[in-house]
């Protein structure tokens, strides 16, 4: 429990009286009812410390990989090269493995050859990247369009003259009957004209397809991270979506907690959080990021993330203590370690009052190097 500034403790520990603290006064001379009391006893007396502690919630958790995948092959194919083994680091972007590629080499070949053929039924250069084409533009319907032309000119003249009487409306249906055979012939151009671009463009989608196919030969890493495991080996046959390696992202690690529902008000995004290992003696300083939108049910428990940087020292998977820090520089009484005596379960210290050395019972909280809250 606090215990107020003016009081003194006398120095002692289990079973023995210990010389502990410096037997001054805070002016540097000893008090005349210090003085007695430390001449009777001989010891020195200690002061009471304030302190600025930080409060925390002390929970127990595991580190675990921000980010875990299996890096699967796209394409079906025997594996050609794997160049990276367990614990391999690897950035994004970097090759993983490769499947043998000549059967795809040869399908973009294929594919870029049926591309060239269709481009030049259009009227494009064989070689290109712009499949733009006007329709009206290729020479099937131009031509189409100008016997429609003539017919329709035609059959207006025939028309004029069968009104004024110099020809005869056979000749006027001889007309008409070359209008619609010419209009019928020009809707056939435009429509085989749009079959031809959109084969062009179905061309189009071949080749790219035939590319990515290609590419997707090689398997790089989706993010940084180390090879967890390695799954396939040279020369084995894979169909897609077969795992080659498992990644995971160790930069920074995700440390999963659970609160107890008594303290789950209390945490928030954005506090600290102290990590402690092990056989480790470093403390590790993390953030919360995540918390659980419920109360677990089963447990009574809120599951809590935190993110904290590894910088290549911490492991995925190891068993970590962790103080999530709710209030900052919150006011505390302490004494040195030395003053506390502990029996049958009891902590109490003794206090200078009046001259009198006095048991008092205490609540012990945080402790530091050499002192106790």
């Amino acid at each position: 429990m606090p215990l107020s500034a003016p009081q003194r403790f006398v120095a002692a520990a289990l079973g023995a009286w210990l010389l502990v603290g410096c037997g001054k006064a805070p002016d540097g001379k000893s008090s005349p009812t210090q003085s007695a009391v430390q001449e009777a006893l001989e010891l020195p007396l200690v002061l009471v410390t304030n302190r600025a502690l930080d409060r925390a919630i002390h929970v127990t958790g595991s580190l675990l990989p921000l980010d875990q995948t299996p890096v699967s092959v796209k394409v079906p194919g025997r594996l050609e090269s794997i160049v990276v083994d367990l614990g391999s680091f690897v950035r994004e972007g970097d090759l993983i493995a490769r499947v043998e590629a000549p059967d795809y080499d040869l399908r973009v070949r294929q594919a870029e050859a049926a591309l060239g053929e269709a481009r030049a039924r259009v009227g494009l250069p064989l070689e290109g990247e712009n499949d733009q084409v006007e329709v009206e533009a290729l020479s099937s319907v131009k031509e189409a369009r100008a016997v429609l032309e003539e017919a329709v000119a035609n059959r207006k003249r025939i028309d004029t003259l069968t009104v004024q009487g110099i020809l005869s409306t056979a000749e006027l249906d001889t007309a008409s009957a070359t209008y619609k055979v010419a209009l019928s012939r020009y809707e056939e151009a435009l429509e085989g004209a749009r079959t031809r671009v959109a084969q062009l463009l179905q061309r189009r989608a071949e080749y790219d397809i035939a590319r990515k196919q290609l590419a997707d030969t090689y398997l790089l890493a989706p993010f940084d991270g180390a090879v967890q495991a390695r799954r396939a080996n040279v020369g084995e046959y894979l169909t897609p979506g077969a795992p080659v390696v498992v990644l995971v992202r160790i930069d920074p690690l995700r440390l999963r907690v659970e609160v107890s529902e008594r303290d789950a008000m209390r945490v928030r995004t954005g506090q600290r959080v102290r990590v402690t290992l092990e056989g480790d003696p470093k403390t590790y300083e993390g953030e919360v990021k995540r918390l659980s939108p419920a109360i677990a049910q089963g447990s009574r428990t809120l599951v809590v993330e935190a993110d904290v940087p590894s910088h290549g020292q911490l492991r995925p998977g190891a068993f970590a203590r962790a103080s999530i820090v709710t209030v900052s520089e919150s006011p505390a009484v302490t004494v040195p370690t030395d003053v506390v005596v502990t029996f049958a379960g009891i902590e109490k210290v003794f206090a200078v009052t009046n001259g009198l050395a006095q048991e008092r019972r205490i609540t012990t909280g945080d402790r530091g190097e050499g002192w106790v809250e």
